[in-house]
């Protein structure tokens, strides 16, 4: 079993992954500055706070904790603010990537799974999209990642760190054990705020009723948080044995409409969901979902918890038992 360094553990898709890797019967450190992430989701894990620009403190944890191999996903990921303020996700996303890279040659740790994006591939020419689909992002989240892509093709070619990039689509859902879930401030993803709006929070947005799909809405490949965990788990291990850098998808292949979530929340929680329409958002392709036949064959990976009533029933019910999320409002 391997000792695996979990940069962002504390945040959505790191938590839930450091829980799968702990199953699995590996040794995690977490690694959060604790800026986006939450103490509370580590579960006790060894937490070293800082970030991965500080060099020094990566280079002292992997040294102090014998670190085999790294999972990255200490990353901004709102693509709306990634427009607005370019600069801040390429210091974040590809500055504090390159420095983890440099940290983790400099200590010979040679394998690391990394957090990607299907908005790598920008507005998509055919569907579903598979990983020789062209690259051509939309905003700086997605070229900010796709350049880290980059950098890990040149790193295994001059230090030989070999990676694996797992290029998600819509994370969602939460622990089904009920232990963690999904706490962004402020919360960005369509399930966590149809929730709030069937609860009586704050009327959803809809953006776009035009676009050319059955019922009008986007279309998304909705990936259960779990599912995506165990995809990491997956590419650590081939990576273990030996395997060559190369990136995979990760997504079901199954799309489903933003009407169609607002409808399957209204049935889970029980309650209509308020919502009203808003214009298109620039940048947002009608339909996105995955081919991951490689991911499937090569991996044995399989999305199992990720039929979209499912992935709604565990996020409602992580939100009703968390209403303040990790921690109460007063403690915010």
């Amino acid at each position: 079993m391997a000792r695996v360094l979990v940069t962002g553990g504390a945040g959505y898709i790191g938590s839930h992954t450091a829980k799968a890797l702990s199953k699995a019967g590996h040794a995690v450190v977490v690694l959060d500055d604790l800026s986006a992430g939450h103490v509370e989701a580590t579960r006790g894990l060894p937490l070293v706070r800082a970030r991965v620009h500080d060099t020094a403190a990566v280079r002292a944890a992997l040294v102090e904790h014998h670190i085999d191999a790294v999972m990255h996903f200490a990353a901004w990921l709102a693509v709306g603010e990634s427009v607005r303020l370019p600069g801040k996700y390429y210091e974040n996303n590809l500055t504090g990537s390159i420095r983890l890279l440099d940290a983790m040659v400099a200590e010979g740790v040679g394998r690391i799974v990394f957090s990607s994006t299907c908005a790598i591939y920008g507005e998509p020419q055919a569907l579903p999209l598979t990983e020789d689909h062209p690259k051509a992002p939309v905003n700086a989240y997605g070229e900010s990642k796709l350049a880290v892509e980059r950098a890990l093709g040149h790193y295994d070619t001059a230090y030989g760190l070999r990676s694996i990039a797992l290029r998600y689509f819509n994370a969602a859902g939460a622990d089904p054990d009920g232990e963690l879930g999904e706490d962004h401030d402020p919360e960005i993803h369509l399930i966590p705020l149809a929730i709030a709006a069937a609860r009586g929070g704050k009327e959803l947005k809809v953006f776009g009723q035009d676009y050319p799909t059955p019922d009008g809405t986007c279309l998304r490949d909705y990936v259960h948080v779990a599912d995506l965990a165990d995809a990491h788990v997956k590419a650590l291990a081939a990576l273990e044995a030996g395997a060559s850098s190369t990136q995979y998808n990760v997504g079901t292949g199954r799309p489903w409409s933003v009407k169609e979530v607002i409808d399957t929340v209204g049935r889970v929680v029980g309650a209509p969901v308020a919502w009203s329409p808003a214009p298109r958002r620039e940048g947002d392709p009608s339909a996105l979902y995955a081919a991951s036949a490689r991911t499937q064959a090569e991996l044995g990976w399989r999305p199992r918890l990720s039929d979209l009533e499912t992935i709604v029933t565990h996020a409602a019910a992580w939100h009703a038992a968390h209403p303040g999320g990790y921690r109460s409002p007063q403690d915010r």
